[in-house]
């Protein structure tokens, strides 16, 4: 395991662009849908829309025609698209960072500890799903990343196209909390108001669980908010875990005031910038109940702090508290993208020694920056369902994420093919990633190549897992919609894709919670 710090570079202020994903068949945007066959996802890409009007002028006629003959070389008559059959198709595919999490553990606390059924004000994300339960990858050998691809055949009905799940995962090396390099912590502490009660204690605790996962020699700052800043810490160096000065700054945290993110959010980036160190990770973590709206101004404010010093800069991990059912999470999802960190939900004493104690390495750490998935399927294929954020033929739409230690980027995908004839046990699958390495900036890359036959007569346990999952959050995006009426065939096949992952992995706990909550819900 590599122990040297980071070497920051030049200062570098940047933001990524937002993406939009193209299929192969010609879908022109994608996130997590299954897109064959949506009405409203054809028109997003213009299927059906008309490609010119011309005048009234004859003189135009012979141009009109040929409108017409390039308009059939593209499309059906009936619209759709013609199927190419000739060049192999690549994507390009990005989850939402590997450490957000936020989605299952709102759903859990609604259904299990609340005892609700409606899951009314609670996103739905898929990649945060994938992204909290486990998937027990073989790690990475020290300093670069592991590739792990399984395939499977769907029956489908006569007449339609052949279709297959597909599962690549990204894994990281493993890092011991010995390990990891020093951190530089700026704690932004929500203290206005709202946050009295179990919020504040959640603050308090997620705090202390920190406190706990610090080695000597790391160095920490707080900030406390409501509609003044205070600086109760600047740079720190604490003595070793639990260290004592942190831990009565800590209980000495009381909410009281009004609220006022964007001051807090000021703040404690300047107090960031003020102790920053090239040496060390350095992070921001804010702790908030998301009572408050974010505008443009503080979007940039954070986009370009998590920029600050270099390639490698101030990233932000936001922690929502509030269990009243008033939590911002939009708010929190939006500042934590911008600031390349990870978005987690804490709603008991577990929690938060699990994010920030068991699990600290992996919600703090960095193993690769900027990676990006490439896939290569052969002519005719397409994505008709993914579990990630974003995909597109263009790798510019696609904004590249980072990958934490201990961790893995897993991305479950329908794919399904107009060429069927072109698919045999020989044709080929390729994937290949590339990533910055943490430490000296420099571009990474590792590739695979599959052939349809290896692929499905290999081990196909996790991918059962991602389609379970997938069909999971189906049911819960459906019974969030319209209730358990309307969602019955989708919670059918949820149960099935679960008992289906359960036998491949007997006592699964993450199964067992999502059979638990789907059968709740359902009632």
């Amino acid at each position: 395991m590599r122990r040297s710090p980071l070497s920051l570079k030049t200062l570098a202020l940047a933001t990524l662009p937002l993406a939009f994903a193209t299929t192969a068949c010609g879908e022109d945007s994608a996130g997590y849908e299954d897109l064959a066959g949506d009405d409203e996802a054809a028109d997003e890409s213009g299927y059906g829309d008309d490609l010119g009007e011309t005048g009234g002028d004859e003189g135009d006629a012979e141009e009109s025609e040929e409108s017409e003959e390039e308009e059939t070389e593209t499309e059906t008559d009936t619209g759709d698209p013609v199927c190419d059959d000739q060049n192999d198709v690549v994507l390009y595919l990005s989850p939402d960072d590997s450490n957000s999490m936020s989605s299952p553990v709102q759903v859990r606390e609604r259904v299990l500890a609340d005892g609700q059924n409606s899951l009314y004000g609670i996103p739905i994300r898929p990649w945060e799903f994938m992204n909290y339960y486990d998937f027990e990858y073989p790690a990475a050998e020290d300093g670069t990343l592991a590739l792990h691809t399984a395939l499977r055949a769907v029956e489908v009905e006569d007449g339609e196209e052949a279709r297959y799940q597909l599962q690549i995962a990204v894994s990281s090396e493993e890092m011991t909390p010995e390990e990891r390099p020093p951190m530089n912590v700026t704690l932004v502490l929500d203290t206005s108001g709202s946050m009295s009660g179990e919020p504040i204690e959640l603050l308090r605790e997620s705090c202390r669980a920190i406190a706990a996962s610090l080695r000597a020699g790391d160095k920490v700052s707080v900030v406390e908010w409501d509609t003044e800043n205070t600086w109760k810490l600047a740079g720190y160096e604490v003595e070793g875990p639990n260290d004592e000065t942190l831990l009565d700054v800590i209980a000495s945290t009381e909410a009281g005031g009004g609220t006022n993110l964007y001051g807090g959010l000021s703040s404690g980036y300047e107090l960031a910038q003020m102790v920053f160190d090239v040496d060390a990770l350095n992070r921001l973590v804010l702790i908030s109940d998301g009572g408050a709206n974010a505008g443009i101004t503080d979007i940039e404010l954070i986009a370009q702090n998590a920029e600050y010093g270099g390639s490698d800069g101030i990233y932000l991990v936001g922690a929502g508290v509030d269990l009243s059912g008033s939590y911002n999470d939009t708010l929190m999802d939006d500042v934590t993208d911008a600031g390349k960190g990870a978005s987690v939900f804490i709603t008991d004493d577990a929690e938060a020694w699990k994010v920030f104690n068991t699990d600290f390495v992996n919600t703090m750490g960095l193993a690769a920056r900027n990676v990006q998935v490439e896939l290569t399927m052969p002519p005719g294929f397409e994505i008709v369902k993914f579990s990630g954020e974003e995909f597109s033929a263009d790798p510019k739409e696609v904004e590249p994420q980072h990958l934490a230690p201990n961790d893995a980027m897993v991305f479950y995908q329908q794919v399904e093919t107009c060429a069927p004839e072109l698919v045999d046990a020989d044709a080929a699958i390729d994937v290949r990633v590339t990533w910055e390495d943490i430490e000296t900036f420099e571009t990474m890359e590792v590739s695979s190549s599959y052939t349809f036959g290896q692929l499905l007569d290999g081990d196909a346990t996790l991918l059962l897992k991602g389609a379970a999952i997938l069909a999971y959050t189906d049911a819960l995006k459906l019974i969030k919609a319209g209730g358990v009426a309307s969602a019955d065939p989708t919670i059918d096949a949820a149960f099935d894709a679960i008992a289906a992952a359960q036998a491949a992995l007997p006592g699964d706990a993450d199964l067992e919670e999502m059979d638990t909550i789907l059968s709740a819900l359902t009632l």
